[in-house]
């Protein structure tokens, strides 16, 4: 934990470079360049998660710690629901645990990379 809060401390005040591409995938802003400034993070307010996770769905979590390119470890959240089919009759829509395996796999793997 403490290996976690020195990177944490790291990071703070810590100045991003980006393109407002990057941000609104609109083409036309590309000129466009925003610098970001690390605080705390990005969190959920309460009431917002709770008004994300509902019944009869499968809701699945994953987490990664990744490396930066000057050597902080960062540890990155990731949350994902299970959603019904324009046409499908069934109430719920549960998944598999082998395809919540797969889902969490993949969340990773784009989240590394």
């Amino acid at each position: 934990m403490d290996m976690f809060k020195i990177a944490f401390e790291g990071l703070k005040h810590r100045v991003f470079e980006v393109s407002l591409v990057d941000l609104h995938n609109d083409e036309d802003h590309s000129y466009r360049k925003i610098r970001l400034r690390a605080e705390d993070g990005m969190d959920f307010t309460t009431d917002k998660l709770r008004s994300l996770v509902k019944k009869w769905q499968s809701l699945i979590e994953v987490h990664v710690d990744v490396k930066t390119t000057d050597n902080y470890t960062l540890r990155m959240f990731c949350i994902g629901f299970t959603k019904k089919r324009a046409n499908q009759v069934k109430r719920t829509c549960y998944a598999q645990s082998s395809k919540i395996k797969q889902i969490r796999r993949k969340m990773r793997e784009i989240m590394v990379t």
